[in-house]
């Protein structure tokens, strides 16, 4: 049988057009990209996080000589919300870049492990969105699951 998978997502030219709790945390995430550990790749990314209570939490990439070791923004701005959540529930992510102190024109996407931890954090009654912001254009996913629809336990 075959099946088919559609994702839909919203596309702006600018994080200014998204609804004004997304674009300001879009504008945290690009904030924290300031807070980046990015000797060797020179790459800046900066997350933000917020709860349902209305917290913002943000990180940022950190890198390390033995490459392995370093975190993405993405896992560190959720594990920290997550850590200090005292019954809040994680509503909704956005991830800047930037390189040279200058954001990057297009979204960049979360890795494959990032994706996985997202995932962990969506349930049925909670889907936890994902604003993706690039200097040229913004995207949103309204859940993390469509970033990885086939997570360990899908089917």
């Amino acid at each position: 049988m075959e099946k088919q998978l559609i994702v839909r997502y919203r596309e702006y030219e600018s994080a200014e057009q998204m609804e004004k709790v997304d674009s300001e945390l879009v504008c945290k995430a690009l904030e924290a990209t300031n807070l980046s550990y990015a000797p060797y790749s020179k790459f800046n990314v900066g997350a933000a996080v917020r709860m349902s209570d209305g917290r913002i939490f943000t990180g940022a990439n950190q890198e390390n000589a033995a490459f392995p070791s370093g975190l993405c923004a993405e896992r560190t701005a959720l594990f920290y919300a997550h850590a200090h959540a005292d019954g809040a529930y994680i509503e909704s992510i956005a991830i800047a870049a930037s390189q040279g102190g200058v954001q990057v024109k297009q979204p960049i996407t979360p890795c494959g492990s990032c994706r996985q931890v997202m995932a962990e954090f969506c349930t049925s009654d909670n889907p936890v969105s994902v604003l993706l912001a690039g200097s040229a254009k913004s995207i949103k996913f309204d859940n993390a699951l469509d970033l990885l629809p086939f997570t360990f336990d899908s089917f």
